[in-house]
């Protein structure tokens, strides 16, 4: 999730914990655990695009740093702050919380988050939530914002601090019940249609958790559609992606081009280009593909070979232009208007 929302859980997590004994210095450093996580991008400056995107979400977003580091910080703080009345529990429990809630709720949107580092470089991603939702993020938000307003010992703050995990949990609890009934939508669509596909990813669209994506892998390739939950019907469009497997034939077995295929789980498409080829990342879908006549994919990777035969990476990325009409289009879209 963007870097608002995760200082907002980091803060209400922080409150649950030790907002009694510490007030509102549980809520910034609440807030500081659920950022510490996000600063491996730090070291983007040392890696290439394939370190990049493979470090990204693994190491501080595991479980195994939420146990190895909480500890250490919890110790550290205890005795910064030795004259409160918080223990060395309180603080290991805060950084713990903070750390797996932030990667718990990463692994709900589509990047995929290595939970279970270093025995696992999988991402787990579960697709039921964009990164930037302000639905989820606006109500607690405001609920994090009311608790700093009150004494640590006065009930309403606690009060405040709930409603806000409450409405937030709630919401991704809405979110998982949304794309089961989008994904059997989808299904029931493709099966319509003849489509025979091996699996599918459906995920939610950007802000929102009532328009939904699919991409289908069957043998050849790959369908691509959009859903509404307030659509009138299932009559369901859907562009294909050609796999076009055999153009990686000459880049096959080079560790980094064998991890960034891991990366993608299987759902890319290959295209030549002028110098090398193109490789669509299809888990992220076309943000513009539910307007006709459009949809680029939005992380494209290009990758092409030197005369030395060492191979370059770079990443393109195609994100809409973002104005009045798309806006307004794409919330008609959101409502069910296809036309």
């Amino acid at each position: 999730m963007d870097s608002l929302t995760q200082i907002v859980l980091g803060a209400a997590v922080g409150e649950a914990v030790a907002g009694r004994k510490l007030g509102n210095k549980a809520l910034l450093w609440g807030a500081i655990a659920g950022t510490i996580p996000d600063l491996d991008v730090l070291a983007n400056p040392l890696l290439d695009m394939v370190g990049q995107l493979s470090f990204h979400r693994s190491v501080t977003h595991s479980f195994f740093f939420a146990v190895v580091a909480s500890p250490l910080l919890g110790w550290m703080l205890w005795r910064l702050y030795k004259n409160e009345h918080a223990s060395f529990r309180d603080w290991t429990l805060l950084f713990f919380l903070g750390f797996t809630t932030h990667a718990i709720l990463d692994s709900f949107t589509t990047w995929g988050t290595q939970l279970f580092w270093p025995f696992s470089n999988y991402g787990v991603a579960f697709y039921n939530i964009f990164v930037i939702d302000p639905l989820y993020t606006v109500p607690f938000l405001i609920c994090v914002i009311a608790v700093m307003f009150y004494d640590r010992r006065n009930p309403k703050r606690r009060r405040w601090n709930n409603a806000g995990l409450i409405i937030s949990t709630l919401y991704i609890l809405f979110s998982f019940v949304a794309q089961a009934y989008a994904k059997n939508a989808f299904t029931e669509s493709l099966q319509y249609q003849g489509i025979v596909f091996e699996s599918e990813i459906v995920k939610a669209t950007p802000m929102n958790t009532l328009f939904w994506s699919v991409t289908a892998a069957t043998e050849d390739g790959f369908y691509t559609g959009f859903y509404s939950l307030l659509d009138q019907d299932r009559d369901i469009r859907y562009s294909f992606e050609p796999r076009q497997e055999h153009l990686l034939d000459e880049y096959r077995g080079h560790p980094k081009m064998e991890r960034l295929l891991d990366i993608t789980k299987g759902y890319h498409a290959v295209e030549e280009a002028e110098k090398g080829i193109y490789i669509k990342d299809l888990r992220f879908g076309q943000f513009d593909g539910w307007q006709e006549g459009k949809g680029q994919y939005v992380f494209i990777y290009h990758v092409w070979r030197e005369q030395d035969g060492s191979l370059n990476f770079e990443e393109i990325n195609n994100r809409p232009k973002i104005d009045g009409d798309y806006l307004k289009a794409y919330l008609n879209r959101i409502l069910g208007n296809k036309d």
